[in-house]
């Protein structure tokens, strides 16, 4: 088994949304915002090879909206799937399987692409993997998450026939389990991967960086962020004490990650790059 990171770009929003409740004056510290209050994300994925299978967790935001909806996001930075992708020797054609953590567009957009009038998958050679829950959730959202499940990203996967349901419980392949989060939208799949003797936890949005790794640094775009917290809690205490390397999608700077026991609570121990395991 191989792992690669896949940069697909930088985007941006509102600070005080990514941190709920906590003060600019704190979050600030470790994730500065321009002068319209919004901080710098990276959509950064990750790529699995194992023998036969290659398979990519989540898509980015994609490009097939128009100018007035990426207006919104200030996507910026030169990485793009095709180019990630061709640096490892790869094309979006060899991909067997895409994991969709969630159907937020950030995590999706990527999934479809548009030619001429038509909305296409961006892997038609691919399964791509949900869970009923989940998909039923974004198809049907509520007032709140509603401008992040857009049907464009959503409906032309299952249209194609290339849609695949994991439940609670399977194993994705003999190396990935899946683990799942309720507070940010219903279930949220978690890819858990066993790679070189170490377990590898890809995060999606129960840890978007590592400027949220204290327990109340919940984002107010979780629908329960109460579970948030519970989760977070039981998760930290698994990875610091099975020593979990976890993978962030959105951190602007780093990509992994390891967790220590402080005084003051569960907080980061050291931070590094995916090759670098």
């Amino acid at each position: 088994m191989k792992l690669y990171t896949i940069d697909t770009g930088f985007f941006k929003l509102d600070g005080g949304a990514m941190f709920g409740v906590v003060p600019k004056s704190i979050w600030q510290r470790t994730n500065p915002a321009d002068e319209r209050n919004l901080c710098t994300w990276a959509t950064r994925l990750l790529l699995i090879e194992d023998g036969k299978r290659l398979t990519l967790v989540d898509t980015g935001l994609g490009d097939k909206q128009d100018d007035k909806f990426f207006g919104h996001y200030f996507r910026h930075g030169d990485a793009t799937l095709d180019n990630s992708l061709a640096q490892h020797g790869f094309h979006r054609d060899d991909i067997t399987d895409v994991i969709l953590t969630h159907l937020h567009f950030d995590h999706c957009g990527g999934a479809v692409i548009r030619e001429g009038e038509r909305l296409l998958p961006a892997f038609k050679n691919a399964r791509f993997w949900s869970n009923e829950k989940h998909w039923n959730w974004a198809l049907h959202p509520n007032p709140r998450e509603k401008a992040s499940f857009l049907k464009e990203n959503i409906l032309p996967i299952e249209e194609s026939g290339q849609l695949a349901f994991l439940k609670e419980g399977d194993l994705f392949s003999p190396n990935v389990a899946m683990r799942y989060a309720y507070g940010h939208t219903e279930s949220m799949m978690l890819p858990q991967i066993s790679y070189k003797g170490k377990t590898i936890l890809y995060m999606a949005d129960l840890l978007p960086s590592v400027g949220h790794i204290p327990l109340p640094y919940v984002m107010s775009y979780d629908v329960r962020p109460l579970t948030t917290m519970e989760e977070r809690q039981s998760y930290w205490q698994e990875i610091v004490d099975k020593e979990y390397i976890l993978f962030l999608e959105h951190d602007p700077v780093h990509a992994c990650c390891t967790l220590k026991q402080t005084d003051k609570g569960i907080r980061v121990a050291e931070t590094f790059a995916l090759e670098n395991i």
